[in-house]
């Protein structure tokens, strides 16, 4: 194996580990979410009880799913795609052309985001942003998320990037196209 691949797959590796992880909490949030939202659907209408904070928890969270799966996804190859030319080319071309989208779309638009959601979360932070509604919650935590998101994303977008590479030089297999696993 080439001496510069090696350790760039090892990175590859550590970055599909992370995403991995991250994306198995996200679907443990999800749980969390479903039971916050039957506890304030009792709560208002078994009890006449209601909090914007219990509603903006439940915003925040699956925020944080929906965003915190995204280096997930693109690390099984989940995200929507339109293959009506590139799914009948050969597997090295369909690398060629992650490829490029990796390095001039998906890393250079993730950037920007994690650039302006970095600026957004650290002003929110500055100035200890809180919901304008009645007891609603703080902004900043949820703020934080975007970039967190952004930065695991960029990072999946290199590993994959490492990935293709190595395909490309016949280093690896093109992984197989399947969904991740479900339970």
């Amino acid at each position: 194996m080439d001496r510069i691949m090696k350790p760039l797959l090892k990175l590859s590796r550590a970055i599909d580990a992370l995403n991995e992880t991250v994306g198995r909490g996200a679907w443990w949030l999800v749980l969390l979410c479903i039971f916050i939202s039957a506890g304030n659907a009792v709560a208002r209408y078994g009890f006449n009880l209601s909090s914007n904070g219990f509603l903006e928890i439940q915003w925040y969270l699956y925020s944080a799913v929906f965003l915190g799966a995204a280096g997930y996804a693109l690390k099984h190859n989940a995200h929507v795609r339109i293959d009506l030319v590139a799914g009948r080319l050969s597997p090295r071309a369909q690398a060629w052309i992650d490829l490029f989208g990796h390095l001039f779309m998906l890393l250079p638009v993730c950037a920007i985001m994690l650039w302006f959601g970095w600026q957004a979360f650290a002003e929110s932070y500055r100035i200890n942003e809180i919901s304008t509604d009645a007891g609603g919650l703080l902004r900043w935590p949820i703020k934080f998320v975007v970039p967190a998101a952004f930065a695991l994303l960029i990072l999946q977008g290199v590993s994959e990037t490492i990935k293709k590479i190595a395909v490309l030089r016949g280093l690896m297999q093109p992984a197989a196209e399947k969904p991740p696993e479900t339970r």
